[in-house]
């Protein structure tokens, strides 16, 4: 089942990501970013595409961009492990 969901980031120069999750394999099914620097956030966009949301998380979490405490890619790991949060609080 794809699920949808919208995450506003802060900090960044996106404004919004949208990301369709396959919940039963937990897999990261497509993003799209609004705003930001369009190279970078369509490139992580489609290497992410099918990942493992813990993969993801993984490799994004903690990115840094210049002299800003986090970045596009790092917004999304934030994003997704809240997704995982809530759903382990909804099953659990």
């Amino acid at each position: 089942m794809t699920e949808h969901i919208t995450y506003k980031p802060h900090g960044v120069c996106s404004r919004n990501i949208d990301i369709y999750i396959d919940s039963e394999n937990d897999t990261v099914e497509s993003v799209k970013f609004t705003g930001g620097c369009p190279g970078n956030t369509i490139g992580i966009s489609t290497l992410i595409q099918g990942m493992k949301i813990d993969e993801v998380i993984a490799h994004l979490k903690g990115i840094k961009c210049g002299y800003k405490n986090t970045s596009c890619p790092d917004q999304l790991a934030f994003a997704l492990y809240e997704y995982i949060q809530n759903k382990n609080n909804q099953e659990g």
